[in-house]
């Protein structure tokens, strides 16, 4: 079992008007074969959490600690945390002009792994999952990202995600911008991964609809760059009837 443990943490980013704290002091452990769903409001921090598992260069850890498996994460460049088994689904893909699906895959697959992976298991695995999420063939000779819509672009990171075999995966509103069909299907490839790998599962999101896809073993509030409440399923089907409003009126009495 893998544990990825965040204490204490203090993020903070530069802004035009200057710093601007984000996180004030956040704590998780999350194990291999977990769901953890954070859920809150808009500008609450979760987006921020994310980029900082990942390494985004934007944020600056102002305190605090990241770890996977004792091995200090926050130590390790944006590479080195992918080879440690850490991943990031983002909201917002960006498009690499120029480079195929094909040659993107195995060239982070190569990267991760230390090793290019034999070219027939890694041509059936990469049809399987394309299959699996309902993916054209024709897909895969795509430039990343250019022209994709909203669902090819959460598709095509959920295809990441299968191939790859993080040991951790972050997913920030990966249900964001997609129908019925494809909210389904991006699930159905999470669950797929976590069924075949034990992943373990950071899953931010707005609205409890994914969540009925895949199931959180734990959820947690964000409110003001930091966990509000803390529960189990039950959490979220509380906030689906509540809303925000209890935790920002308390936040805004505090």
């Amino acid at each position: 079992m893998s544990v990825l443990e965040i204490r204490d943490l203090h993020v903070s980013v530069e802004t035009e008007q200057g710093t601007k704290p984000i996180l004030k002091g956040v704590d998780l452990t999350i194990r291999t074969g977990e769901t953890h769903a954070i859920m809150g409001p808009n500008g609450s921090g979760k987006s921020t959490l994310a980029y900082t598992i990942a390494g985004h260069p934007k944020y600056t850890v102002d305190s605090g600690s990241i770890t996977l498996d004792g091995e200090d994460v926050l130590a390790m460049s944006v590479d080195e945390r992918a080879r440690a088994g850490l991943f990031l689904a983002m909201q917002y893909p960006v498009e690499i002009p120029g480079v195929t699906v094909t040659n993107f895959l195995r060239t982070a697959k190569t990267a991760i792994d230390g090793e290019a992976p034999s070219i027939r298991h890694w041509i059936k695995d990469v049809k399987k999952s394309m299959t699996d999420l309902r993916m054209d063939a024709a897909f895969a000779e795509r430039n990343v990202n250019e022209g994709f819509s909203g669902g090819e672009k959460k598709r095509h990171e959920i295809l990441q995600l299968e191939l790859l075999k993080p040991n951790f995966a972050v997913l920030d509103e990966t249900d964001s911008g997609l129908d019925v069909d494809a909210l389904k299907i991006v699930s159905e490839g999470v669950n797929r991964a976590k069924e075949n790998t034990g992943l373990g599962v950071l899953l931010i999101t707005h609205y409890t609809r994914i969540l009925r896809y895949i199931k959180p073993d734990f959820v947690h509030v964000f409110v003001a760059g930091k966990v509000a409440e803390e529960g189990g399923p039950a959490l979220a089907d509380r906030l689906e009837e509540e809303g925000y409003d209890r935790f920002l009126t308390a936040e805004a009495t505090a």
